[in-house]
């Protein structure tokens, strides 16, 4: 069953802004953390689909969680199981594994701890105080992707 994801106009239009500006070498930050460009392979297409999206450094490890959820670069990227990562001028190529929900919790649990924007924390529908089990469902519908470079 797939799920009809609505994303606010605002942050379309953010995503259009940031873009150019991550194209254009321009090194940016959102919520206190590094911003890149995340280009993974269209699933139907296979044309490359360039997003921004921020990326969490956690306990030394990189990951991508999705607060809109199931959207397409989710959905692409679950398919092609890597992408280029670029900030500035350097891209790097990147696996992206999909964690299990128990793993996922954790990472989104504290991702929640360290705090967010309220107008992405709300997407959740959990707070970093959430019992556990109650983030895991929620990571059923908000995926998180532990990147790891590749040699």
């Amino acid at each position: 069953m797939t799920t009809t994801v609505h994303v606010p106009a605002f942050v379309r239009l953010g995503n259009l802004l940031t873009t150019t500006l991550l194209r254009a070498g321009v090194k940016l930050a959102g919520f206190g953390r590094p911003m890149y460009l995340l280009t993974v392979r269209g699933r139907k297409s296979g044309q490359p689909r360039t997003t921004p999206i921020v990326v969490i450094d956690q306990d030394g490890e990189r990951y991508l969680v999705s607060p809109y959820g199931l959207v397409d670069w989710v959905r692409n990227l679950r398919a092609a199981g890597t992408a280029i990562l670029t900030r500035g001028r350097r891209s790097e190529e990147v696996q992206a594994i999909e964690l299990p929900s128990g793993e996922a919790a954790l990472v989104l649990q504290k991702s929640l701890a360290g705090g967010i924007p309220s107008f992405l924390a709300n997407r959740f529908d959990v707070t970093a105080y959430s019992p556990l089990e109650q983030i895991e469902r929620t990571t059923m519908s908000h995926p998180v992707f532990l990147l790891r470079g590749i040699a």
